[in-house]
């Protein structure tokens, strides 16, 4: 299945009484494209939806060819989106570095033999095999988030939503992190505030305003 989101007449309400209208997109298949505005302006709730965390308030959301109308069709399509979150720390849901990155392909009932294989060989990919026996909240910012993204990936996602993936990182953690994205072959929007990252990543660059959401590069 070839990835593709497609938003129209997008609307979406961060709080109570804010709500970001206008917001229109295309994404194609194996596209990068990164998102950036002011703090506040809802990036990271744009994501949430688009994952099927949250709901829309009006317009239209289809995602792999399939039209979304609420939370419940996202079960079909699930399976095909990666998320990495702003705070690698809410990724974890193992103590063990080889467990967690292991765990998506256990929960999707891969043998159990194949699914720390496969996720060892992530982790030879990233260069971070040394951190397979380690405690994921001992690590430092950088590696935790390089173990994050490692656990996103093995579950070979076909969309790939990364929320301020710089964040915590030395300069020599993000020169690791962009090799890993340029190699990455699939859909991606990167949510961050960090223009000189982004720009040797996406193909182009969207800002949120109060008229929705405007091609900026």
């Amino acid at each position: 299945m070839s990835c593709s989101l497609n938003l129209k007449n997008f609307s979406y309400k961060i709080g109570e009484n804010k709500e970001i209208r206008n917001i229109n997109l295309n994404l194609s298949h194996k596209e990068k494209i990164a998102i950036v505005g002011a703090n506040g302006c809802g990036k990271t709730t744009l994501l949430d939806i688009i994952a099927g965390v949250k709901s829309r308030s009006g317009g239209e959301l289809e995602l792999f060819h399939q039209k979304i109308d609420s939370l419940a069709d996202y079960k079909s399509v699930r399976d095909f989106i990666g998320y990495l979150f702003q705070d690698s720390d809410n990724q974890f849901l193992c103590p063990v570095v080889i467990d967690d990155v292991a765990f998506g392909l256990l929960n999707e009932g891969i043998e159990k033999e194949k699914a720390y294989l496969k996720a060892k060989m992530m982790l030879e990919d990233f260069n971070i095999s040394n951190l397979q026996d380690k405690i994921v909240y001992n690590l430092s910012g950088g590696e935790k988030k390089l173990v994050a993204l490692a656990g996103v990936l093995v579950n070979e996602p076909k969309l790939m939503l990364l929320d301020e993936p710089t964040n915590g990182l030395d300069e020599d953690m993000q020169l690791k992190l962009v090799k890993i994205l340029q190699q990455i072959d699939k859909s991606i929007i990167i949510v961050s505030h960090h223009r000189e990252f982004i720009d040797k990543i996406v193909d182009k660059i969207y800002k949120i305003t109060d008229d929705g959401l405007v091609l900026i590069s």
